[in-house]
């Protein structure tokens, strides 16, 4: 059975395909990283099962999967109209929907109770064109695809607050919740006053929507600037959603991976995750010669 396939076929959905005379369609369920859930079906009613209501009207048409066995990734496509009951281009814009967890049924629209789950997995790549929409649909496999291991050098690989580095992201000092007063462009932030936080502490970090059209965004921060008209905090790039003064943001402090930072700004020594005493590249290229300014020649 295929990675992308969670469950085998009910003695009473066999028995209905055997039957000769089907009543299948398709149904297919998205879970946003937010939680935001929604159901979509190629019939041409609604249909409802597992707590879902999937919607008839949204013009979807989802593809056969294509399964493997072993480790190949299992991929279908689903084809739909935008439209404000289903995909909304303005969200697909925002990356609302990016890696959002996929599941697809064939049903039995006679009896929702006699399904198969087919598919389970995520979403990939979204093309939009001519008010519709092209999905690409991930297995479970798919997370698989992709190199692991340590990486060995200078600099710490651990994301501030993540499970490598434990540091605790809600220790007073380090996150500051505030209104927006001033931005440009979905990607630049102005305040009046930032007091409590020295230039550039912020450099590095994360910058997280909590309010507004861009609830749930995030962004790396780029720069932290003081000058005489206030802080301006700037993103390496733009929210894809419309900020408003007002909107309510969080502010995460910065960490540029050095140990120097971690031992002074974190206290966190004890989780670095870098190597600082790794030989660089003059070390590897040095040979002997016979100048002095060598240190790989004789001691003698």
């Amino acid at each position: 059975m295929s990675a992308g396939v969670t469950g085998g076929m009910s003695e009473a959905f066999r028995a209905h395909v055997e039957s000769g005379v089907t009543t299948l369609c398709r149904c297919l369920a998205l879970t946003r990283s937010d939680g935001v859930q929604m159901g979509f079906t190629d019939h041409d009613r609604t249909l409802t099962f597992d707590g879902i209501t999937f919607r008839a009207e949204t013009g979807l048409s989802a593809q056969a999967v294509q399964q493997a066995t072993g480790l190949a990734v299992d991929n279908t496509e689903a084809i739909g109209a935008l439209s404000d009951a289903g995909l909304r281009d303005e969200e697909i814009e925002a990356g609302r929907f990016d890696g959002a967890e996929v599941r697809a049924w064939l049903v039995n629209w006679a009896d929702v109770s006699v399904r198969w789950l087919q598919f389970r997995g995520t979403l990939g790549e979204i093309r939009r064109g001519g008010g519709a929409f092209h999905a690409d649909l991930r297995g479970l496999t798919q997370a698989l695809n992709r190199p692991l291991g340590r990486i060995y050098q200078t600099a710490c690989t651990a994301v501030l607050g993540d499970g490598g580095c434990r540091f605790d992201l809600t220790t007073p000092g380090y996150a500051e919740e505030r209104a927006v007063e001033g931005v440009e462009g979905a990607r630049v932030f102005r305040w009046n006053d930032l007091s409590g936080f020295e230039p550039g502490w912020f450099a590095r970090g994360r910058l997280e929507v909590l309010s507004g059209a861009a609830a749930g965004l995030w962004g790396g921060i780029k720069r932290d600037e003081t000058d005489a008209e206030g802080r301006e905090i700037a993103l390496w790039e733009p929210l894809r959603a419309k900020i408003a003064p007002g909107d309510l943001l969080r502010l995460e402090a910065g960490c540029d991976k050095r140990m120097e930072t971690c031992r002074l700004k974190f206290n966190n020594l004890r989780n670095f995750q870098g190597f600082p005493d790794i030989p660089g590249e003059d070390w590897v290229v040095s040979v002997p010669k016979s100048t002095s300014p060598n240190t790989g020649g004789s001691l003698r």
